[in-house]
């Protein structure tokens, strides 16, 4: 299995998913670590020349554009099973998760502490820390 966490420098779980540069990609068999790597993530300081108006009425995350850069961020993750973050918008949340990837929205802040406790089943998901 193998989760991807939210990171600005490759220890801390990082507090907002657009942000965070990377990902640190961490590798689990049968319950142990085999291996971590630090994967390049785009995000809004891949985007920023990319801003657009929103229609009447639209939801911040869900609009045409929004859902082509949430693509485009979960693509260097498309192995993965998992992916940790401190905190999201909802349109990206369901972006990774029509891609198939189990998203967990957390406020444990070291990325160690974070993958063990999602191996044991133990990683809190606070669905209220997504806007």
């Amino acid at each position: 299995m193998k989760i991807a966490v939210i990171t600005e420098d490759g220890v801390t779980v990082s507090q907002h998913f657009g942000r965070a540069p990377y990902y640190m990609v961490v590798s689990v068999e049968d319950g142990k670590v085999v291996g971590e790597e630090k994967r390049d993530k785009a995000g809004h300081h891949s985007f920023a020349a990319g801003h657009h108006d929103m229609a009447p009425g639209e939801r911040h995350g869900y609009d045409a554009g929004s859902q082509a850069k949430h693509t485009a961020m979960a693509q260097s993750i498309g192995d993965c099973q998992v992916l940790t973050a401190g905190g999201m918008g909802w349109g990206v949340y369901e972006s990774l998760k029509s891609c198939g990837i189990d998203t967990i929205v957390t406020d444990v802040g070291n990325i160690d502490e974070a993958v063990r406790l999602y191996v044991e089943g133990n990683l809190p998901n606070l669905m209220e820390r997504l806007h």
